[in-house]
């Protein structure tokens, strides 16, 4: 019995460990592989604030960063009462474990829109970096102890942007990669550029100027940067003054640009002095979805060109007439799944660009991008209602629930948890 008992102790410890290394972190705002899926199951469909509601943790104030996890920590930016700029530590039980002042001046951007804490962290397990909108780049330990700090307009121009800079770094291999893209007046005295940097010491691996000939408020990006990866090709995507340029990760020389998302030629549809972009590209093997704004549209781009591909029909695999404006795309399987700013999902066939359905959700602003988990679509409004629809070619919505909170926080999936960071709290909603 002694033996029987000791036996089944140490398989409820191997399955706990199992578990454990299934799980998924999620070390940045698009998650582990930097697309908005998770492998993740068992995540709940249904939650209210007395449902399936794990824990609960009030926030020194608002923000649009979602939160990063890594095993038993969450990262996540915030602002207090006296325009600090907060980096925050929470364990994965709730309790709040530690909290930086990285920067002073928030700046509150179109009322409801966001503030300086809209980038999101990036966690590598030891350390945690942190970009604030008025220009501080901060890197951590996971204990909370400052690396090193510097505000990046001391090194590369007084930021000029609308609404703030808003673009969340990318991490790679132990670099950091931030697109710049900001300014005004002619492309000869503009300052945009995009710049990789060591995450270990913050000193300068390359710069590169990001040129365009955009107008106006296009010169305004508050997209991010991405990675393409496949089995060949790497490449760093910045997005955004009327193009989207492909990089090379070890000098960040520009293998090609791609216009064509605000048309100088179309006289349907003019070019648009206020395109700025805000959804950020995303990517599959053989295949990057580009958002442009508005009423333009959405290409479907190999990512094997050369030079400036505008236009190149060996180069475009599709065209879709409507992009949605400010969520990021989601591609799974064979399907792109876009969801409109007014709550409209549209199912695409990822290789043609055929229409599989196009139906209603929420009709409220849709500002965080979606989550695919266990066979599930989260939609999310600016008014924190949740729509859960199931993947497929088949539309079929699961639940819609609310925490009565607004959010425009993508939601983050680890551990069989889903965070949401609403403007008032961090919440853990969990089955039991």
């Amino acid at each position: 019995m002694v033996f029987v008992i000791r036996c089944l102790v140490l398989l409820s410890v191997s399955v706990g460990f199992s578990a454990t290394a299934l799980a998924d972190n999620w070390p940045a705002w698009r998650g582990p592989t930097g697309n908005g899926l998770s492998t993740e199951k068992n995540l709940p469909t249904e939650w209210s604030p007395t449902k399936n509601v794990a824990w609960k943790l009030e926030l020194p104030g608002s923000a649009g960063a979602s939160p990063v996890v890594w095993d038993k920590q969450i990262f996540l930016t915030s602002v207090n009462a006296g325009g600090d700029l907060l980096l925050m530590s929470v364990s994965t039980d709730g309790r709040e474990l530690w909290k930086q002042v990285v920067a002073s001046g928030n700046k509150d951007a179109r009322g409801d829109e966001g503030n300086s804490a809209s980038p999101s962290p990036v966690t590598d397990g030891k350390h945690v970096w942190t970009f604030m909108g008025e220009g501080t780049l901060g890197c951590y330990t996971v204990d909370g102890k400052e690396v090193w700090k510097f505000n990046l307009q001391d090194r590369y121009g007084k930021f000029s942007i609308q609404f703030g800079m808003s673009s969340t770094p990318v991490l790679d291999n132990g670099v950091l990669y931030l697109q710049l893209i900001h300014g005004e007046g002619d492309a000869n005295t503009r300052e945009a550029c995009v710049v990789a940097l060591d995450g270990a010491t913050g000193e300068e691996v390359w710069k590169v100027d990001r040129p365009s000939d955009a107008e106006a408020e296009n010169e305004h990006s508050y997209a991010s940067p991405m990675m393409y990866l496949d089995g060949k090709t790497k490449l760093l995507l910045s997005h955004g003054a009327d193009f989207i340029v492909a990089h090379d990760l070890k000098n960040g020389h520009e293998v090609w640009r791609c216009g064509g998302l605000n048309r100088r030629d179309d006289k349907v549809l003019p070019y648009d002095p206020t395109l700025r972009f805000v959804a950020s590209p995303v990517s599959a093997p053989g295949i990057i979805v580009v958002p442009s704004a508005k009423q333009h549209p959405l290409l479907a781009l190999r990512p094997t060109g050369s030079g400036d591909i505008t236009g190149k029909a060996d180069m475009q695999l599709w065209t879709w007439k409507r992009t949605p404006d400010v969520p990021t795309p989601v591609i799974l399987d064979d399907l792109v799944y876009l969801c409109m700013e007014n709550g409209n999902l549209t199912v695409l066939e990822k290789m043609t660009g055929k229409e599989v359905y196009s139906e209603a959700t929420h009709r409220q602003r849709h500002r965080a991008s979606p989550v695919v988990a266990d066979g599930k679509l989260y939609l999310t409004a600016r008014d924190g209602r949740i729509t859960v629809v199931q993947t497929g070619r088949e539309f079929k919505s699961l639940a819609v629930n609310e925490l009565g909170e607004d959010q425009s926080a993508s939601p983050a999936i680890s551990n069989g948890t889903i965070y949401l960071r609403t403007f008032k709290h961090l919440w853990a909603i969990r089955n039991p």
